[in-house]
């Protein structure tokens, strides 16, 4: 089967989200703020030291002027100069403290795995009991083991988090432990320490990295509080603490100067903590749109066909979609659709097909570390690889209402967040437009069921409530991922006919997602069938029933029971299992189920193509259907 790109390719690489990630206003506002700071820490020293160390008896405790920005000290010397010439100090200080803590966490927190059982055990319960204890203790305490001064103060602080970052890791390291690809490496004799450097270490390497930007906010504060009690950097050296407490004193007399080392910290801290969300931001887990295949695996991919020509003008067009992994495991396969202007599609297959994957691909939503690729994705005239930003004009109902709606928060105020912060509603508006959107979806009492928490809604009011939120702008598409499950038959006609009732209302477009034969057939206009990550079939839903030309969509209705179905008659079920992602891609998936394969099924992978009004299906003995001659199987040629 084709390959993903390995975890090294930019297009899916931390690297590249960060690029991404810095050119929204957060990266830029971080990254404006990090120069301005490296700025600041290596030319400061070199502009205003002279200005900083230079001694005037006669401008001592002189207030703020246009000599002296921020005023003097009781020697005379220039204050701004110094909190200025002070900011590389500190920032050095601050980073061999993080590089201390997180070098030790990460070795304390790998400990457990490398180490045998007994050793490991002892280490997890050190660390547990240096977590519980109190930190700025802990901190006190090392300040005077390790001694009064600079050094001493790295040492202690770098020390003292050393165990909050040990726990992180252990709790990352023992879940991924438990992974079935580091099992399986084990069972290969992999060593620990190269178990540790393959598969422990990379998984944990943005969260460690996210881990250690925070924290520093928090080691620049523990360093500036020790040297304001005397116990970090000495005279004749200065760091923002030091000065801080030189100029409590006169707070006062002159405030500003009292308050511009503070001031210092606090922005400085800032600039850290932008800096951990830029990290979180570009660790996040949707998977980026890659424009394209690299050109060593654009190679070994066999094109997918195109779309109809008639899907001119189409809402969405999708060609040659993949969703993969990094271990080489493809879950979507080629997939090439189309969605009409106002159409109603339903998408249908066993579980694990892909057809989740595939809508949450079309959503920019494929949770990482997946990886979308795909030849076109557009939608309403956009391209999403390059713009993926759908902001309200697509609308998802999840199969899991509660994984959609905070349970902490009340149903109108999750409503009304979608219109304040895509729409540009003032509070007030938005929550009238909750109230009327809950309305709308047939919700009792809108007003009052706004104020409630999802605990306090049913299954299928919380479903409405879900619907609500995607209606609170002005969609074109809602995409509904299994809609009716865990409901029961009169509430899932609720949700149908609300779900026509939206497009009645809206002319928005619909992706059904189901296992039901017979809500699709209900709801929808037409039908595609997935199999193992590929579109099969495509046609019409009145020819779903007695109509079907693939035999894995025949098989499917067939397994439906009716109301006119003998209840002694045995239930009719589709032998052997659907192949998983990352088995070998040779001939047609089905063939190991279907009773019509033959060799040719088994060697050679037919496409999806069109052969008749409005159908297609990728079959070399489909029932029923005449094929093109160019895609006939050899045997059915040489019959004609």
């Amino acid at each position: 089967m084709p390959h993903l790109p390995s975890p090294s390719v930019p297009s899916s690489s931390l690297l590249h989200r960060l690029r991404r990630t810095l050119r929204t206003p957060l990266g830029v506002t971080a990254l404006t703020a990090c120069i301005v700071l490296a700025v600041v820490a290596v030319l400061g020293p070199m502009l205003f030291g002279a200005e900083a160390d230079r001694v005037d008896t006669n401008a001592i405790d002189q207030g703020s002027s246009m000599a002296h920005l921020l005023g003097t000290d009781d020697l005379g010397r220039d204050i701004a100069a110094r909190v200025v010439v002070a900011t590389r100090l500190s920032l050095e200080l601050t980073l061999q403290a993080t590089v201390i803590g997180v070098v030790g966490g990460l070795l304390l927190g790998v400990a457990p795995t490398v180490l045998g059982r007994r050793l490991g055990r002892l280490v997890t319960a050190t660390v547990g009991v240096l977590v519980a204890f109190p930190g700025l203790l802990f901190v006190l305490f090392l300040a005077t083991v390790f001694g009064v001064g600079s050094t001493g103060a790295m040492f202690a602080i770098g020390v003292a988090t050393v165990p909050s970052m040990a726990r992180l890791v252990q709790n990352m390291t023992a879940s991924i432990a438990g992974s079935d690809y580091v099992a399986a490496a084990r069972i290969l004799g992999v060593g620990r320490f190269r178990l540790v450097s393959r598969h422990l270490l990379p998984n944990i390497a943005e969260p460690s990295a996210l881990f250690a930007t925070q924290a520093a906010a928090g080691i620049l504060l523990s360093f500036s509080g020790l040297s304001f009690l005397g116990l970090g950097v000495q005279a004749p050296q200065y760091d923002w603490g030091r000065l801080l407490n030189e100029q409590l004193n006169g707070i006062y007399v002159n405030p500003v100067a009292a308050l511009a080392p503070g001031v210092a910290v606090v922005l400085t801290g800032l600039t850290f903590g932008l800096v951990g969300e830029v990290f979180a931001k570009a660790s996040g887990r949707r998977a980026p749109l890659s424009r394209q295949q690299p050109p060593s695996e654009q190679s070994a991919m066999a094109p997918a066909p195109l779309p109809d020509e008639s899907a001119e003008g189409a809402l969405v067009q999708v060609h040659d979609l993949r969703v993969g992994f990094p271990d080489g495991r493809e879950a979507v396969r080629g997939v090439s659709l189309t969605i009409g202007h106002g159409e109603a599609l339903g998408l249908v297959g066993e579980s694990g097909s892909g057809k989740s994957l595939t809508a949450l691909a079309l959503a920019d939503l494929v949770p990482h570390p997946g990886r979308v690729q795909a030849a076109e994705i557009t939608f309403d005239g956009h391209d999403l690889r390059s713009d993926p930003h759908l902001g309200t004009t697509l609308a998802m109902v999840f199969q899991d209402p509660m994984a959609s709606l905070n349970p902490a928060l009340r149903v109108g105020r999750q409503l009304s967040e979608v219109a304040e912060v895509h729409l540009g509603s003032t509070r007030a508006q938005a929550r009238a437009r909750a109230v009327d959107r809950l309305s709308a979806v047939r919700i009792p009492s809108a007003a009052r069921r706004a104020r409630q928490r999802p605990h306090e809604y049913s299954g299928g009011m919380r479903q409405r409530a879900v619907i609500a939120m995607g209606l609170m702008g002005e969609p074109k598409l809602v995409i509904a991922d299994e809609p009716t499950t865990a409901l029961d038959v009169t509430v899932q006609q609720q949700v149908l006919d609300l779900l026509a009732e939206v497009r009645t209302e809206t002319g928005a477009a619909l992706l059904l997602i189901s296992h039901d034969l017979a809500v699709v057939a209900q709801v929808c206009e037409r039908v595609l069938v997935m199999y193992a990550g590929r579109i099969v079939e495509d046609l019409p839903v009145a020819e779903l029933v007695g109509g079907a030309a693939h035999p894995y969509t025949r098989a499917l209705v067939g397994a439906i029971p009716t109301m006119t179905t003998d209840p002694n008659t045995e239930l009719a079920t589709i032998p052997g299992r659907p192949p998983e992602p990352g088995d070998a891609d040779q001939g047609c998936s089905f063939a190991p189920r279907c009773a019509l394969a033959t060799d040719r099924c088994r060697s050679t992978r037919p496409e999806l193509v069109g052969f008749d009004t409005g159908r297609r299906v990728a079959c070399w003995h489909p029932v029923g259907a005449v094929l093109p001659l160019d895609v006939r199987p050899v045997d059915a040629e040489a019959a004609s």
